[in-house]
């Protein structure tokens, strides 16, 4: 599932998974942020994703040109959580714009682990 676009040239379609991989670079990119996170279902357990999953740890919500996002961090130890949160939403929804042309919705951020 993904967004459609349609005009006299073609259809374009972005992914979800395009989307939240966007997402996840602009993420990255914020001071603070060690990586994304994963929860196993069967542990409840938080693992640190790689550059090349970065989309396993954020949901995205695309329709009717709005994106939801959820999005799965861990933070490094001693930077203030808040002051994160609210780069990460800056980034993101610019990124969200920029790139795909969408409007951002809700930008939900899960703090899912602190990293010395």
């Amino acid at each position: 599932m993904g967004v459609h676009f349609e005009n006299e040239f073609g259809k374009i379609e972005i992914t979800n998974d395009c989307i939240a991989t966007i997402i996840g670079l602009s993420c990255m990119e914020s001071y603070g942020v060690v990586g994304m996170a994963s929860k196993s279902v069967a542990d409840g357990i938080v693992t640190l994703l790689g550059r090349e999953n970065l989309q396993k740890g954020i949901k995205v919500l695309a329709e009717n040109g709005v994106v939801n996002v959820d999005i799965h961090i861990i933070v490094e130890y001693g930077t203030r959580i808040p002051v994160i949160a609210e780069n990460i939403r800056e980034r993101v929804s610019y990124a969200i714009e920029k790139y795909t042309g969408l409007k951002p919705g809700a930008i939900n951020i899960f703090v899912d682990g602190i990293r010395l």
